[in-house]
């Protein structure tokens, strides 16, 4: 479980790249179209049903969340900023808590789990298995890119 008081974020159709990067902060971050959600009014119904803020680059849609937050920017990088500048924690977690694919939670995968081929031997390298989708995760260079991205981020 996160320990980030925020509230749960709902992203809407322009933001998908940011997703993974809120997701690997601990974020629950949900991107409208992982839910089949595109439409302004369909958006806005997901995020009071769920409690969670909107965050969009539509001024329209922005206006009329309950809770949104607007991004002006269209670079990915350059909206992690704006959230930084906005008192948003960009800070990764240790481990992983949320599925960077598709925003499942996060388990640990013993030594003795069976994992697919492409990944490392679990006994050699930690790993976390989404509940949701059975993506296999573990820190390499993917990892460690992104966590250098966030820090580029926080000290610009």
């Amino acid at each position: 479980m996160s320990d980030r008081p925020e509230p749960p974020f709902l992203l809407d159709v322009m933001l998908g790249k940011l997703a993974v990067y809120l997701r690997l902060c601990g974020y629950d971050t949900v991107y409208a179209l992982d839910r089949d959600v595109e439409a302004d009014d369909a958006v806005l119904e997901l995020a009071e049903r769920e409690g969670r803020t909107v965050l969009t680059r539509d001024v329209h849609l922005s206006n009329r969340a309950e809770r949104g937050f607007l991004l002006t920017e269209r670079d990915p990088l350059d909206q992690l900023a704006e959230l930084a500048a906005a008192g948003l924690r960009l800070e990764p977690t240790d481990e992983p808590v949320r599925c960077g694919r598709c925003n499942g939670e996060m388990v640990a995968v013993g030594g003795d789990e069976v994992t697919p081929k492409y990944a490392p031997d679990p006994t050699d390298t930690a790993q976390w298995r989404c509940t949701a989708c059975g993506q296999v995760f573990w820190k390499g260079s993917h990892w460690d890119r992104m966590r250098e991205t966030l820090r580029e981020v926080r000290e610009s």
